[in-house]
């Protein structure tokens, strides 16, 4: 691992993949109009990700929230050099994604039993049976699919989950034909030490194959578990502007890593994420309109690290030019 006041030589650009479209906006509980959504990526795209998870295929009935995905789709004006990404979670959800030019897929299941059974109403088993089939479809389309990995730092009902069952899944699933695959913190239950062997050791089972960290904000690690896993290579995150989202099966868990205090993060240690902060902080204050409620954001509150401010109107009288 490189030390911890270093840049590894020749680092790469981060790749921050604003998931807060989707994973922000399906836990929300007021219902955000179809063209405030389609407005939302559009700004979004202008910030300078390199791709943004829109919505997701499931049933309208199990997240009447994205019940509107094939419309924000067709709607949104889509940015060269961007990857527009959805959730599907079965051939039905593939298909309808596919109507809509969607230009890759992400698909889920949990590295845990016991979250699989809660989360997805199936077995691991049969949930794995169930992603084997879509990327079987998606493959005859040539459309890629980044499989997440939910729980791979710890189980709301299990504990921890053991890294070798997270590795072996995950192994499975590349040589089933998944794209790239995220290692999710679903509840913030990660720490740096673990985040930074998982990922080192994911890397190292499988080169060659992209690798995104996923990380959740609920116990305060989660910029901490950025940079572990950024020391041992990982340059692919998930992100969601302003801290969006959360997990039904945390009662009290917060959201997503905000993507603003990401950014922020990396531009001061000279880490080139492609991303603007000042547009993403203009998306920001507009969330809680957006979504009808209020929630703090210390750094819109503070501001960059490097804001200024003019002194005290005393200091000219105090201390006066020579």
């Amino acid at each position: 691992m490189t030390s911890s006041t270093t840049m590894p030589s020749g680092a790469p650009r981060i790749e921050i993949n604003e998931v807060g479209p989707r994973d922000g906006l399906q836990i929300e509980r007021a219902l955000v109009p179809t063209e405030d959504k389609i407005a939302l990526v559009d700004a979004l795209s202008d910030c300078g990700f390199a791709r943004i998870e829109v919505t997701s295929f499931t049933s309208p009935k199990a997240i009447p929230a994205l019940a509107d995905a094939q419309d924000v789709m067709r709607g949104i004006r889509r940015r060269p050099g961007v990857i527009y990404t959805a959730l599907v979670p079965n051939v039905r959800g593939l298909e309808r994604a596919l109507e809509v030019g969607v230009q890759e897929l992400n698909l889920v299941m949990s590295s845990s039993e016991t979250h699989n059974r809660a989360n997805l109403r199936m077995t691991r088993e049969q949930s794995f049976a169930e992603l084997s089939n879509i990327l079987g479809v998606a493959a005859t389309h040539g459309l890629p699919c980044n499989v997440s990995l939910s729980t791979a730092f710890g189980c709301p009902f299990d504990g921890d989950v053991p890294a070798d069952d997270v590795l072996a899944l995950a192994r499975r699933l590349v040589d089933a034909g998944a794209s790239g695959i995220t290692l999710c913190d679903t509840t913030g239950m990660a720490y740096p030490s673990q985040v930074a062997s998982l990922s080192a050791d994911a890397q190292a089972l499988l080169p060659g194959t992209p690798i995104t960290i996923h990380l959740h904000n609920t116990r305060g690690m989660a910029l901490a578990n950025a940079v572990a896993a950024w020391q041992v290579g990982i340059t692919r995150f998930d992100a969601a502007a302003g801290g969006l989202g959360g997990c039904p099966f945390a009662p009290g868990a917060s959201g997503n890593v905000a993507t603003e205090e990401l950014v922020h993060m990396f531009a001061c240690m000279g880490v080139e994420t492609g991303v603007s902060l000042a547009p993403l902080l203009d998306v920001v204050r507009g969330l809680p309109s957006l979504v009808q409620r209020e929630f703090s954001n210390p750094l819109l509150a503070a501001g960059p690290r490097l804001a200024t401010h003019a002194p005290p109107a005393w200091l000219a009288e105090r201390f006066p030019s020579a």
